[in-house]
């Protein structure tokens, strides 16, 4: 062995490393540190660029993670990362078509009526940027990309990359391991109180609407309580279908822990408007079942829960179910207010069958259109706020568009899905769904970040059910004849 040719190389490994170090050090003398810091950050990003192009997929659950952790972390890092749903979405598209364009029978898979739909919705969204009464085309751009955008782009995507059923498995593993971290950081901001950031947020107005008598209405790493409190419901709903349907008592026991977790979660968001998602959910899923016996057991439920809230007063004490009693008074004086304000809208609405320009009420209205009559008059609910933007036309339009989906991923699941656990998961959806549907009424909660991205992809996989369904038995056929 050459020894002197070893120490020559580790001298010039130690020259070389040492060079290295200098020219960091006179790039950060030169240039400070956040260009320093965006040097370093250059190779991952492209890396990360090279590894998308090569598997499309990681846009999408890439999205999906940043999606429901995005505005928590704003709190924090004061960033729009709202817009990176926006960017890889959109690199998630061109990453399909450089991989697939030559191959045109792969873009057939994503033709289907309910990508039709979306783009029917994203079209007449589109058309809202010349609306007459709009105030602020930049107000238009920031709250169509939730309300019309996510869908259009989401959808189709799932139709081409994501077909499977370990696709969907994964939607459903990744879905529960982020509630959870959820109802964590929840169950810490109840029993340990917020961190400095949550106070410094609460101080900044967010104690107007999230300390209510003293009682602080949990948040998590959510927009607001109101968001928390109808995300746990619809997971809630979702994992507790899934609990009582899997095939495995392993798979049992921790979809129904989730289930009581985010259900909990739910409770103590303070979030009255959240109770329509488990009893439209759960609703939808008793019909689906096509079981009599399943519809008594539900109504016997449904009878228990309504004489424990109107026929008695047990609980009173605890604060959380005394708000929530509160959500089925019809003289509740936040009730009265909504009632009041729809009153004022309806009258303003009898002469715009348009609406007034979308994101011209709400936050965004507060901030690019603050002194108009929709800005200022609050639609506390995803659809008199999609009847103040978009006018009746906009909104027959879109619920319609719910309904579809509903009535016919409701037809498919119970007549033409032949796998059971297949068809439990697409019925945890739709329930989940509807769900999220009923608490819209109340709040605005459909299209936000995070349960947007969830309820556009929850879609597409109602419509996937055969196909999906076909894989499963063309896999269940190859296995009988390998064991024969």
């Amino acid at each position: 062995m050459n020894y002197q040719v070893l120490n020559i190389n580790k001298v010039f490994q130690g020259v070389f490393v040492g060079a290295l170090v200098l020219l960091f050090g006179s790039f950060i003398a030169s240039k400070g540190m956040m260009m320093a810091m965006i040097g370093i950050i250059i190779p991952f990003v492209l890396f990360f660029l090279f590894s998308l192009f090569k598997n499309p997929e990681i846009g999408y659950w890439t999205m999906f993670t940043i999606n429901y952790f995005a505005l928590g972390i704003t709190r924090y890092f004061p960033a729009p990362l709202g817009l990176s749903i926006d960017s890889l979405l959109v690199l998630t598209h061109l990453a399909i078509f450089a991989k697939y364009f030559q191959e045109r029978i792969f873009y057939r898979k994503a033709k289907s009526d309910l990508v039709f739909l979306a783009f029917i919705w994203f079209l007449y969204a589109l058309l809202q940027m010349v609306n007459p009464e709009a105030v602020s085309r930049e107000a238009w751009f920031y709250a169509m990309r939730g309300v019309a955008l996510y869908m259009m782009l989401v959808i189709p995507l799932v139709f081409l990359i994501l077909d499977k059923e370990s696709a969907l498995n994964r939607f459903f593993k990744l879905w529960m391991i982020f509630s959870l971290l959820a109802v964590l950081k929840g169950l810490m901001q109840k029993f340990m109180g917020p961190d400095p950031w949550e106070q410094a947020w609460l101080d900044g107005g967010g104690s107007l609407t999230h300390v209510l008598f003293g009682k602080l209405r949990i948040f998590s790493f959510f927009s607001d309580a109101g968001q928390f409190g109808a995300s746990m419901g619809h997971s809630g709903v979702v994992f507790a279908i899934l609990a009582m349907n899997a095939p495995a008592k392993k798979q049992k026991r921790i979809f129904g822990i989730a289930s009581a977790l985010f259900f909990y979660g739910m409770l103590i968001s303070g979030t009255r408007g959240a109770m329509a998602v488990p009893i439209a959910g759960f609703t939808l899923y008793i019909i689906l079942q096509k079981n009599i016996r399943m519809m008594v057991i539900g109504g016997s439920i449904g009878l228990i829960f309504y004489i424990f809230i109107f026929q008695t007063s047990i609980g009173q004490s605890n604060y959380d179910i005394a708000r929530l009693r509160t959500a089925f008074d019809k003289n509740n004086p936040s009730l009265q207010v909504r009632l009041e304000n729809q009153k004022k809208l309806k009258v303003y609405m009898a002469s715009r069958p348009i609406g007034g320009g979308i994101g011209s009420s709400g936050n965004w209205g507060q901030r690019f259109s603050p002194n108009t009559f929709l800005a200022n008059t609050p639609t506390d609910s995803w659809y008199v706020m999609i009847w103040a933007e978009q006018g009746v036309l906009g909104l027959y339009l879109h619920l319609f568009i719910l309904f579809y989906i509903i009535i016919k991923s409701g037809y498919k699941i119970m007549f033409k899905i032949k796998d059971p656990w297949l068809s439990a998961r697409l019925q945890a959806l739709a329930a989940g769904m509807f769900g999220v549907m009923g608490a819209a009424y109340g709040n605005g909660v459909l299209g936000q970040m995070p349960t947007g991205i969830i309820i556009y992809s929850s879609m597409a996989y109602l419509f996937l059910g055969e196909r999906i369904d076909k894989q499963i038995a063309e896999k269940k056929a190859i296995d009988r004849k390998q064991n024969d």
